[in-house]
């Protein structure tokens, strides 16, 4: 007997999407609004997305704050926060990637805040109100422009914590495939891990009968695999149509309604990258495959599902599974193990774990069924194998 599904779900960001979208930004502005175009490093200054950003900004009441670095920092934003409450702005455009809407998230909040905005990361303070956020997505991985949720790095003390509220939902975003045309190969990979991990995490748990949940992750999950074995088509429309809604769906909420989730990878990863400054889609495919190698007696049925219905390939073991996902990650160019990044020794699973340790002792994954023990297996697995 399966359990009662029980979920409160409320969709809340208007999605246009299709080649030429970024064309019709316009109207999605509200008017009257001052407004602070956030971005990253300056690539849309580089592909044409900046030239059609002014055009939909002409005469209103706008200025910018550029290089939102990968894994956005409080240290770098807090420079932002200063410009955006030294002008009075009021709403925030976020162009760029997850990156750069986390940012975006970030600001909303700690503009509205009267105390370190890091309070609000670090959960001692809740979010109790925003300014509102819109979205023009260039890089389609985290999902990031169609949830509440934001992920910032601290450098002064190595942390990256994610943090979440309604109240963070982007208003609207712009999801326009003509952006992913410029980007590098790295990029792309590096968002087909990223989005196919998010599926793998509220679907490799454990059956509690989500027909629907299921069948909805399975076609994610089918979709990126298929995406990852045509890689070679990456400059395709049709490849980045589909590589864009994808990863917006993986982690828009619908997969997760009601079912058990398991965010240990991320978790993992995310100390990886606040250590070592991995890409975090590269986190993903170095801690992935040694945390289903560990736990694969007790995902084991969900492994077997993935099997028939992802890989069409009934009757693989769990193990032949995990070895799929891996191989999956190796044809993408992706790293395994944290060694394929150029880092190496003992010294680097000691060093996670003890970052890890830092707040407490250590229960990952679905119920918490990953202890110290498990975890420290998990990470010496994926950083001394």
């Amino acid at each position: 007997m399966f359990p009662v599904l029980s979920f409160d779900y409320q969709p809340a960001t208007r999605i246009r999407f299709g080649a030429g979208a970024l064309g019709r930004l316009a109207d999605l502005l509200p008017a009257g609004a001052r407004i602070l175009l956030l971005y990253g490093g300056g690539s849309i200054k580089r592909n044409g997305v900046y030239e059609q950003l002014v055009g939909a900004l002409a005469g209103r009441d706008w200025n910018e704050f550029g290089g939102v670095e990968p894994n956005p920092s409080v240290e770098v934003l807090s420079r932002a926060l200063a410009q955006l409450r030294g002008t009075g702005r009021d709403f925030i455009l976020a162009v760029g990637g997850g990156s750069v809407i986390d940012g975006a998230k970030y600001l909303a909040a700690a503009a509205l805040h009267g105390g370190d905005g890091w309070e609000l990361v670090c959960g001692r303070q809740p979010v109790v109100a925003a300014l509102p956020v819109g979205a023009v997505l260039t890089l389609a991985a985290t999902g990031s422009e169609g949830n509440g949720t934001s992920v910032i790095s601290r450098l002064s003390s190595e942390d990256k914590l994610s943090f979440r509220s309604p109240l963070l939902q982007p208003r609207f975003a712009v999801l326009d495939p003509d952006t992913l045309s410029t980007l590098p190969d790295r990029q792309l990979a590096n968002g087909v891990v990223d989005a196919f991990v998010h599926a793998c995490e509220q679907y490799l748990t454990y059956p509690v009968g989500a027909l629907v949940q299921d069948g909805s992750a399975e076609a994610v999950l089918r979709a990126l695999y298929r995406l990852a074995l045509r890689f070679d088509e990456r400059r395709s429309l049709d490849w980045r149509q589909n590589m864009m809604w994808a990863a917006n769906q993986a982690l828009s909420g619908t997969l997760g309604l009601g079912v058990p989730h398991d965010w240990a990878t991320h978790r993992i990863g995310r100390g990886l990258t606040a250590l070592y400054n991995i890409d975090h889609g590269r986190t993903l495919s170095i801690v992935q495959p040694a945390l289903l190698r560990e736990t694969a007696e007790r995902k084991a049925a969900k492994l077997g599902q993935m099997g028939e219905r992802v890989f069409d390939a009934p009757g693989l073991a769990p193990g032949q599974v995990v070895e799929r996902i891996t191989a999956l990650y190796r044809g993408l160019g992706m790293p395994v193990r944290l060694a394929d990044e150029g880092v190496a020794g003992a010294g680097a699973s000691d060093r996670l774990m003890s970052q890890l340790r830092r707040d407490g002792p250590l229960r990952l994954g679905e119920g918490g069924m990953l202890d110290d023990a498990a975890v420290e297996r998990i990470v010496r697995a994926c950083c001394d194998g």
